[in-house]
């Protein structure tokens, strides 16, 4: 069966009530479940799995696939509105998104992200259509040599950019590695760094690592630096984008879907590398005029371009679970768990043994970003009524929910202790000027990066040559070292330049 033919099939079994009653209602509870802080979409999977035993395939899938899209466009909510990301993917979102936000530009950002989402999704949803079996197939000519360089690129720009200072994006990094490599060694079953403690035999979650970080330090900074008897309440400004907000955010929301889509394919791609990307890309192609927006005022492309490239890799996500039952997130886990529970495996020949399945689900992704656009965007204004919440009730009620939320995930006070000692150091590193983010980059890609490190010895035998010897490797590690020495290269450079210039002005004029 060839695409056209199978879109006409799936679009004819989605546009039935009993199946755009599941979209809807997974597209609602994707939203609500991206909003709160500390829930993300894989949890919300699990917890609907019962569902399974009383609900036709092609109904669950249907309703999980539209609580991962959903989550995708929610998420961007509390990274904008409150700097609290609800999942890893839009980290990068809260580092301009926040900043619009307090400056009156709730709005614009809320619908920059919302439209930006719409545009990735359908784009990635296109992908799985006509170019998944293809990309799939370049993704796995990469080796693991290939994926640790991947990854020491993207340890790099996080260092190098988020940091603003090396040293101090380095720092932040290596504390997200330590963070990651706290667990069971999945290669040899030793626990690292579990001072003895059962609770983390299984590491720290990512979501606790992000709301300690972002809502709790945050919190905590804040009342810290509180002055008693002043009470802010900030402006939310217009709700609607303007011409030049459009203008600006047209090419970031293009780039961010076409850089996300691929790395969402790749097997240890996820969402955290292509926004993150998409923002050093974005900082660095800004119009001079617009340049000093960012990490000052909140600059409207440092929103676009990652939620585009969040919601792009999300759907290049399910490309590889579908075509090669190889799930690359956790969200992707729980639902290939849900396709074993009806019998069904995914790989090769799901596309030919369950053509009806699996088009109708392909169809239901554009249904469901054309529900997410018209849920979110009317409620642009509902949730920038947020911000006229009065600071302390509002990042008070945000510290009761992010308790509340991480406490809900295991039950385990373990977790509640490690939500209060991390949101401790990060009301520090906000107040010494660290950057966060590549704490919890470094936690995600660190476990990655040294089982791909370790994979690549083992199939050379030792020889640490390896990394130079293959072309996209020595590529990547090339881009590397160019994305974190030129800059200081060129403004060294640029000094010594400057400096003769003054030196022969000099001699002029005497």
């Amino acid at each position: 069966m060839d695409t056209l033919s199978g879109l006409s099939l799936g679009f004819g079994n989605a546009l039935s009530p009993a199946n755009l009653g599941w979209a809807l209602l997974g597209c609602f509870l994707g939203t609500a479940v991206g909003v709160l802080p500390g829930i993300g979409p894989a949890l919300t999977i699990a917890l609907l799995l019962p569902i399974t035993f009383k609900v036709s395939a092609t109904g669950a899938f249907i309703l999980f696939c539209g609580v991962f899209y959903g989550a995708m466009y929610g998420g961007s909510t509390t990274s904008i509105l409150l700097n609290t990301p609800g999942e890893s993917g839009s980290i990068i979102t809260a580092l301009e998104g926040a900043k619009m936000a307090r400056n009156g530009r709730a709005g614009p950002a809320l619908v920059t992200a919302a439209v930006g989402s719409f545009i990735a999704g359908t784009v990635g949803t296109l992908g799985i259509s006509f170019l998944g079996p293809i990309l799939v197939e370049l993704a796995l000519k990469l080796g693991p040599a290939e994926y640790f360089c991947l990854m020491v690129l993207c340890f790099v720009t996080v260092s190098a950019v988020l940091g603003g200072s090396a040293l101090r994006g380095l720092v932040s990094l290596a504390f997200g590695l330590m963070l990651g490599l706290v667990g069971v060694d999945l290669q040899t079953g030793q626990p690292r760094m579990t001072f003895g403690m059962i609770d983390l035999l299984d590491g720290i979650d990512v979501v606790l690592v992000a709301v300690a970080l972002f809502a709790v330090g945050e919190t905590l900074y804040l009342a810290w630096r509180h002055v008693e008897g002043k009470q802010v309440v900030r402006p939310v400004g217009r709700l609607w984008m303007s011409r030049t907000d459009w203008r600006r955010s047209f090419w970031p929301w293009i780039r961010g879907s076409a850089l996300g889509f691929p790395f969402g394919v790749m097997p240890a791609g996820g969402t955290e590398m292509p926004t993150m990307l998409s923002y050093y890309a974005e900082r660095r192609m800004v119009k001079p005029e617009y340049e000093k927006e960012f990490g000052t005022t909140g600059a409207i492309e440092g929103v676009a371009g990652p939620e585009a490239a969040n919601n792009a890799a999300a759907a290049g996500i399910l490309v590889p679970m579908l075509t090669l039952g190889l799930p690359t997130s956790a969200t992707a886990a729980i639902m290939l768990n849900a396709f074993q529970s009806y019998g069904i495996q995914p790989g090769p020949l799901l596309f030919t043994s369950q053509p009806e399945l699996v088009w109708t689900l392909i169809a239901s992704l554009y249904i469901a970003n054309v529900m997410l656009v018209v849920l979110n965007l009317p409620l642009v204004g509902l949730w920038a009524r947020i911000l006229t919440i009065p600071t302390p009730q509002l990042y008070a009620g945000i510290l009761v929910f992010a308790t509340i939320g991480t406490y809900g995930i295991s039950n385990s006070v373990t977790d509640l202790i490690l939500l209060y000692v991390i949101g401790t150091i990060g009301m520090f590193m906000r107040r010494f000027d660290f950057p966060t983010a590549p704490v919890v980059i470094g936690m995600i890609l660190g476990p990655m990066a040294e089982q791909a490190m370790r994979q690549a010895l083992t199939i050379s035998q030792g020889d640490w040559t390896v990394f130079l010897t293959r072309p996209i490797s020595l590529a990547l590690l090339v881009i590397a070292a160019f994305a974190l020495l030129g800059p200081r290269l060129y403004g060294t450079w640029a000094r010594r330049r400057g400096l003769l210039g003054n030196n022969s002005s000099d001699g002029i004029d005497a």
